[in-house]
């Protein structure tokens, strides 16, 4: 994918003209399956590393954040973008959580935030085997 689509998609979903630091190359390396590092600054622009790419590729991005304010204000900052984003937390009803995976398992759902406790529990594993995953973000590591 060239440059003029991801500045179209920053544009779109975001509404920023321009990447910022070294946003364009994680974003190239993401977009071709290689891994990154990415140490940025808070408000540096981490976050727009993993979440440009979940929206320009098939399948779902698993963002594993150990916050759940975090998680539900990423959450919400999507939604407000267009962007299907839930999260999976100690904070959800058994009813969220069937209807966030529904949404997962339909391909209707482009990211799904979940805390690391969450992420290497044996269910969760075995749910996720069955689903098409992009790629897994490791956002605000503590």
């Amino acid at each position: 994918m060239n440059i003029e689509n991801r500045l179209e998609v920053l544009k779109r979903y975001f509404g920023y003209d321009s990447f910022r630091l070294s946003q364009s190359q994680v974003i190239e390396r993401t977009l071709v399956n290689k891994s990154s590092l990415v140490i940025m600054p808070t408000g540096g622009g981490k976050s727009l590393c993993y979440q440009l790419p979940a929206i320009m590729r098939e399948g779902l991005t698993i963002v594993v954040s150990p916050l759940i304010a975090l998680m539900q204000d990423q959450v919400a900052s999507l939604e407000q973008n267009g962007i299907s984003a839930k999260a999976l937390n100690s904070a959800c009803s058994s009813e969220q959580e069937s209807r966030i995976k529904q949404l997962a398992v339909s391909g209707e759902l482009k990211l799904l935030y979940v805390s690391p406790e969450r992420a290497v529990s044996f269910g969760f594993l075995q749910w996720v085997r069955n689903i098409n995953i992009a790629q897994i973000a490791i956002d605000e590591a503590h």
